[in-house]
């Protein structure tokens, strides 16, 4: 299947590991070309390397709570690449904890980054694609915003609103070809869950009791993720707008 990506240009967000540089290698694999961020500049830039270099995938250092990141990350598609068709926006995960023992400062400093971050990217870039030829918005959420994840209270908290932010800017901006998915992982075999597990104090055995409540019996691969991530993004998924997606294995039980 032919998915359209041929030099197509997309920014990624909290791209230099886990799902967003996994949807990063899915997208040039299939001839796109990439423009990620992350914080850490040498990590970044690593990552871009591996994805072709200049030619197919440069590399920024930003962070989603500084309010410039979105204009820069769509001026440097522009600059180096010379065209915008859509953006992966992945942000690290909120600390652990339930909603009641997290600290105001971890409830404020999650928000500005996980929830504010989100929202002015999504904003920029709907904006930036509804003045051309249109494109796509894609949201790395949680299967926590449908239903709560024990221990996460504050993606529990923030992904939920996430999920009808995208809405409400898929309703916006679906007249100006714009389309805006959010995108729920489950338990993908990321640094941020295994870290996750090593925090129980029992690694294995937390990742069998995750395993057993999932249908297909396994924790996802990032390609998995990514493989979703991209066909959302691209041209093949014209008509895909509002929705958020699972890519869970089965775990949500909502149908």
């Amino acid at each position: 299947m032919d998915l359209g990506l041929t030099d197509r240009v997309y920014v990624l967000t909290g791209a230099s590991r886990g799902l967003g540089y996994a949807t990063a290698e899915c997208l040039v694999a299939d001839g796109a070309r990439v423009v990620l961020s992350a914080r850490d500049a040498d990590a970044v830039a690593a990552a871009a390397q591996r994805l072709g270099g200049p030619e197919r995938a440069v590399g920024l250092a930003a962070d989603l709570a500084d309010a410039h990141t979105p204009e820069r990350l769509v001026a440097a598609a522009r600059e180096h690449f010379g065209r915008l068709d859509g953006a992966l926006v992945s942000v690290g995960g909120p600390p652990p904890g339930s909603a009641a023992s997290v600290t105001d400062e971890q409830w404020r400093r999650s928000f500005e980054t996980v929830f504010l971050g989100t929202v002015r990217m999504v904003r920029t870039v709907a904006q930036e694609l509804a003045g051309g030829a249109g494109g796509a918005v894609g949201l790395v959420l949680s299967t926590s915003a449908r239903g709560p994840v024990p221990g996460l209270g504050v993606s529990n908290g923030l992904r939920p609103g996430l999920a009808g932010m995208a809405k409400d800017v898929a309703d916006e901006y679906g007249p100006r070809g714009v389309r805006v998915v959010g995108l729920l992982p489950g338990r993908i075999m990321t640094d941020r869950n295994v870290e996750l597990f090593a925090a129980t104090g029992d690694p294995e055995r937390a990742r069998a009791e995750a395993e057993a409540a999932i249908p297909l019996r396994r924790i996802g691969a990032p390609a998995e993720f990514g493989r979703v991530a991209a066909f959302v993004l691209s041209p093949a998924a014209s008509y895909l707008t509002g929705v958020t997606v699972p890519v869970d294995g089965g775990a949500l039980r909502g149908l």
